[in-house]
């Protein structure tokens, strides 16, 4: 028996001793890690509008009804500017009640109805008179204005490789400082930075102030595209 024991524990010390092979760790390459940046400035050439009409009655349906009337009459002027049918889409609807609150007691007022559409502007010339139907047709607000590129995904990729382009060229300036070359790429990471939309300009506008108004103006202004990415390459 104990001949066994010591012949079992003989093997289990064996099994936990690393091997000769194990020991021996390859030496690790010699990398060179860098950055590289890749930005596109462009002027947009797409927006979005986001237009609301609010309706108040003593009753839900009436409110109801009240909303839809009035949204009907947005959409059919918005639909005579000739923009494509898939360009408008409805962002929300809520109906809900109104309160009165007077010494501590809250009295039911009405209700209130709100729709709201997103629509797509794909030429800047009609972006003005967007706003001016919407407005005189009933629209009560304007909520927001964002601006976009129509190919926003070949102008990433555009970005993507400059940023890939700058990232080599350090990587083989820091190997030819340092008497090396590169051998290899053996990562890149992407970063995408400010690829999103940008978030919607507030421009509120009830109806009465903007038909006392001349069409607001529009200022696109740019957008930046910047893309970065991390590079490590193995340098001999």
């Amino acid at each position: 028996m104990k001949q066994l024991v010591t012949f079992v524990f003989a093997i289990l010390l064996a099994c936990a001793a690393p091997s000769t092979a194990q020991q021996q760790t390859q030496p690790d390459l010699p990398v060179v890690v860098t950055v590289g940046e890749g930005v596109i400035k462009r002027a947009p050439d797409r927006a979005w509008v986001t237009i609301a009409a609010e309706s108040r009655a003593k009753t839900p349906a009436e409110a109801q009804k009240m909303n839809a009337d009035a949204m009907n009459a947005v959409l059919q002027k918005i639909k005579g500017l000739g923009l494509a049918a898939e360009a408008i889409r409805t962002s929300g609807y809520d109906l809900e009640p109104e309160f009165d609150y007077a010494n501590n007691r809250q009295t039911l007022r009405g209700y209130v109805a709100r729709n709201r559409v997103e629509v797509r502007v794909d030429e800047f010339a009609k972006l003005a008179d967007l706003l001016d139907v919407a407005v005189g047709a009933g629209a009560t607000s304007i909520g927001g204005i964002r601006f976009d590129l129509k190919d926003r995904t070949e102008t990433e990729q555009a970005a993507l490789q400059r940023a890939v382009a700058d990232a080599r060229t350090q990587a083989d300036t820091a190997a030819k400082a340092a008497g090396l070359k590169v051998e290899r790429i053996v990562r890149i990471e992407v970063n995408r930075e400010n690829t999103a939309p940008p978030p919607p300009r507030p421009m509120m506008a009830m109806r009465e102030t903007a038909l006392a108004a001349t069409s607001p103006p529009i200022s696109p202004g740019e957008l930046e595209i910047r893309v970065s990415v991390t590079m490590t390459a193995v340098i001999r």
